[in-house]
């Protein structure tokens, strides 16, 4: 694998800092996804998390981009998978859909995330149903957490599958 990643940057002001991680880490997300075969893509391999599998994750996290980022933030009309009978909707990927598929839709909704989080300020504010006022700059740093313990999983699971380990 070609590690292309951007490093965040040395010095710089608070977005670009914390943008900086964030697609240093979805850039991982790919990395670790990527070049593995559809049957291991799909593979459970955690007993107690039969649904935490690369392709499972990788859908997982362009879901939460779009909730977090079009939807709440930018107000963007829709339900994601989880809002239905299904808490896990969206770690199931329909057979048709492959890992390339998956992968594809993960870095289409990033760069909508991208855009929506370039024309908003990190101090402007929404009303969340659940947490009430929530912050961009919170959204922003919440996002690096969340794609950053997701790509600690890909990390693991990606070792057990074939070996492959790096940072």
């Amino acid at each position: 694998m070609t590690d292309t990643r951007p490093e965040p940057p040395l010095v710089a002001d608070e977005r670009d800092t914390l943008c900086g991680f964030l697609d240093f880490l979805r850039a991982t997300v790919v990395l670790k996804a990527t070049g593995l075969s559809e049957v291991d893509a799909r593979k459970p391999l955690i007993p107690s998390s039969p649904l935490m599998t690369v392709i499972g994750l990788v859908n997982h996290l362009r879901w939460v981009e779009w909730a977090w980022f079009s939807n709440r933030v930018d107000d963007q009309p829709g339900e994601p998978p989880w809002a239905g009978e299904d808490p896990d909707a969206e770690f199931r990927v329909p057979a048709e859909q492959t890992l390339a598929d998956v992968l594809a839709g993960y870095e289409r909704e990033c760069a909508v995330s991208r855009e929506v989080l370039a024309r908003k300020d990190l101090s402007a504010t929404f009303a969340h149903p659940r947490l009430g006022n929530v912050s961009v700059r919170w959204v922003l740093t919440h996002m690096i957490e969340e794609t950053g313990r997701h790509a600690g999983h890909l990390d693991l699971i990606r070792e057990l599958l074939d070996g492959v380990t790096g940072e």
